[in-house]
């Protein structure tokens, strides 16, 4: 028979560590039975403790089981519940956009610092027990991320700031300037940048290792099948975390809203923009829940049964390049001095570089949108933050994982070579580009904003909240709570309304006299107006959410349906004993390029928007409280559309690039399938 050197004996892979390929029929030689058992299969337990009720898990199946577990939580804490606290830790730390767009970039910078080497080494190691040391580290830095809750103090949002205008110098009294309780609220920022750390640490080997594993365990065929259900897994997690995160939002902060003596106040709810509600609720539970699945991962052997036997049946569709000969030939990625020349390979690959640039300029709209789109639907509709954070998870979780399982079955279906996968990722990313367009029609304007958008009825001027009917009332910028008026225009404050009174009617205050509200542009003209004002923004007039969030929907699908034919492309274009490290290849340059500038661009673009600044005692500016709707809408199309035309020309330049192994391309499908040839 013809000898195979890609399952020569080598420690790297249980395909190749324990027997040759097959040799070809009619090649003179009789078939042995197959590959023996590789030294690394075994029973599922610990040590001699090996339950047989263990080894009905002792699978492919069982391993995705407990991998789409912890991928799941991995999803709910890292792309579900931090993103949906975004909006309440800038409130309640002082935080802007800016900086929580670094904090969200931790998590990719620990992650970028460690893939390489937890790929490269982890290779040839025992991949599970890689998986339980991930899932230590994602359990505790969930506990890191919750601790400034319990150091910080209970949040205190201040008292009778919705007094009218007479009353101002006694409200704000106490408003003085405290500088170093601002700036000890802002140094928690340090905290939550560390368990972003802790998590990045921990989802390295998940998706590096954990998705190897996963090829090295089944067929060709259905590879890209188990893995699209992974990332489908992966992605159920935000979901959860933004249904659960919008849901704990409406629970108060401390849990218990405290009691007032004053007989003046007013009872904080939901719809007081001071509201804050209790984001770290969640992190306590998945930190429990997480260190629960260290127990099935430690009990994994290092390979699934019957490992060797599918290594042996698979064929190579590694770019011809040289590489896959250099690999082999020397024996490169049995130490650390092999690792600059392994990487240097995989560097020189044009293939494998082409799809990474792509797969990184869509990961950087993804992490924009996954981070800021709650906060671009509360600001761009009137929506509040629970609700806002939990139609952004029902829009980009349920698509995003719908592309990926409709992507893998197709892929698996069609049984598309790796030319064939790269030409359908053309299509997706192409018809993504054209959905992306929503943000050209389904924009919403603000509404009026006296000071902001409106001039007090002509007696101030824009950009400026004190006017001739407000300037004796002493009113204080750092004392946000918006009122509408009954002129359907919005006021900073009562006290910027220039109200003098308020009542109460059926447990619902009303400010009356107020003497910066005129009549209304839209109405009858009647003599008997009031100048009254209720608490909270006005409602919006704007109708397109349901368009919006539909076009969005399909542009997701379209988009996420490239991710699981990009991870199948770059494991078939790569020698065999690359696939793990081109996977932490990857993930590298997806954070330097993708996950890290996401969210700080998109963050910078979302506060080049601004049009008012909370203004505090000290003149330090901090969150922003009114965003230019339109400004903001086109920022983030361009931002999108740039990243999409990026992807389709990097993906038009993979498959110019890609040379197949030519034996394999030459012979018929049905020889090709039973024989394993390495170029």
């Amino acid at each position: 028979g013809i000898e195979n050197p890609a399952f020569e004996t080598s420690s790297s892979d249980c395909g190749r560590r324990c027997h040759a390929d097959p040799p070809r029929a009619g090649a003179g030689a009789a078939a042995p039975a197959g590959p023996g058992p590789c030294p690394g299969e075994g029973p599922c337990g610990w040590g001699p403790c090996v339950p047989s009720v263990l080894q009905l898990c002792n699978n492919a199946e069982g391993y995705l089981a407990a991998y789409s577990l912890l991928a799941i939580f991995q999803g709910i804490v890292v792309n579900g519940l931090i993103n949906i606290s975004i909006s309440t830790i800038e409130k309640r730390y002082e935080l802007n956009s800016s900086l929580t767009g670094l904090m969200s970039a931790s998590y990719d910078i620990a992650f970028c610092l460690l893939s390489l080497f937890v790929s490269y080494f982890g290779e040839r190691g025992h991949k599970p027990r890689w998986l339980a040391f991930s899932a230590f580290m994602l359990g505790l830095g969930s506990l890191v991320f919750s601790l400034p809750h319990f150091s910080s103090g209970k949040y205190e949002y201040g008292g009778k700031i919705e007094d009218t205008c007479q009353t101002a110098e006694a409200t704000f009294a106490n408003a003085t300037c405290s500088a170093s309780t601002n700036s000890s609220l802002r140094k928690y920022l340090y905290v939550f940048i560390l368990g972003q750390l802790l998590l990045g640490v921990g989802g390295t080997p998940l998706y590096t290792l954990g998705t190897a594993f996963i090829d090295d365990s089944v067929p060709k065929h259905k590879s890209s099948l188990y893995i699209g259900v992974g990332y489908a897994m992966s992605l159920l997690g935000p979901a959860i975390g933004y249904v659960l995160g919008g849901q704990l939002l409406k629970v108060y902060i401390d849990i218990h809203i405290p009691k007032r003596q004053d007989t003046t106040y007013t009872k904080v709810d939901q719809d007081d923009p001071r509201w804050l509600g209790a984001w770290w609720i969640g992190f306590l539970v998945c930190f429990f829940a997480i260190w629960l699945l260290i127990i099935p991962f430690s009990c994994f052997p290092r390979h699934l049964p019957g490992t060797a036997k599918i290594q042996a049946e698979k064929i190579s569709e590694t770019h011809d390049d040289g590489g896959q000969v250099l690999v082999q030939t020397n024996n490169i990625g049995q130490s650390f001095k092999d690792f600059p020349m392994a990487l240097l390979i995989l560097l020189r690959n044009p293939v494998l570089m082409s799809l990474i640039v792509a797969s990184s300029s869509e990961a950087l709209v993804a992490t924009g949108f996954a981070t800021f789109l709650p906060k671009f639907i509360e600001n761009q509709f009137g929506k509040s933050s629970s609700f806002s954070a939990t139609l952004g998870g029902l829009v980009l979780i349920p698509g995003a994982a719908l592309g990926q399982v409709i992507s893998g079955v197709l892929v698996s279906k069609c049984k598309m070579d790796c030319k064939g996968i790269i030409k359908f990722m053309i299509s997706t990313c192409s018809v993504a580009l054209i959905l992306n367009t929503v943000f050209l029609f389904a924009k919403c304007g603000n509404e009026p904003f006296a000071g902001v958008s409106e001039t007090y009825n002509g007696t101030g001027t824009l950009y400026n909240l004190t006017a001739p009917c407000n300037a004796n009332c002493r009113c204080l910028r750092s004392m946000y709570y918006p009122v509408c008026g009954s002129d359907e225009v919005q006021y900073f404050s009562p006290c910027f309304a220039g109200c003098a009174s308020y009542l109460f009617n059926n447990m619902k205050k009303t400010y009356h006299n107020c003497s910066c509200i005129g009549k209304p542009k839209r109405g009858n003209g009647s003599e008997d107006f009031l100048s009254e004002a209720i608490p909270g923004k006005c409602p919006t007039q704007c109708k397109f959410l349901p368009l919006f969030l539909t076009f969005f929907f399909f542009a997701v699908v379209f988009t996420f349906m490239s991710t699981t034919p990009t991870t199948v492309a770059i494991l078939r274009c790569v020698p065999d004993k690359q696939r793990s490290f081109a996977l932490g290849v990857q993930l590298v340059f997806l954070r330097l390029l993708g996950t890290i500038p996401g969210p700080i661009l998109f963050g910078v673009a979302i506060d080049s928007s601004c049009t008012l600044w909370d203004i505090n005692e000290c003149e330090t500016k901090g969150v922003c409280w009114v965003y230019d709707n339109e400004r903001m809408a086109y920022l983030l199309m361009g931002i999108s559309a740039a990243c999409k035309i990026v992807t389709i020309i990097f993906v038009i330049m993979a498959v110019y690039f890609y040379k197949p192994p030519p034996l394999t391309k030459a012979l018929p499908r049905k020889t090709s399938e039973n024989i394993s040839v390495i170029h």
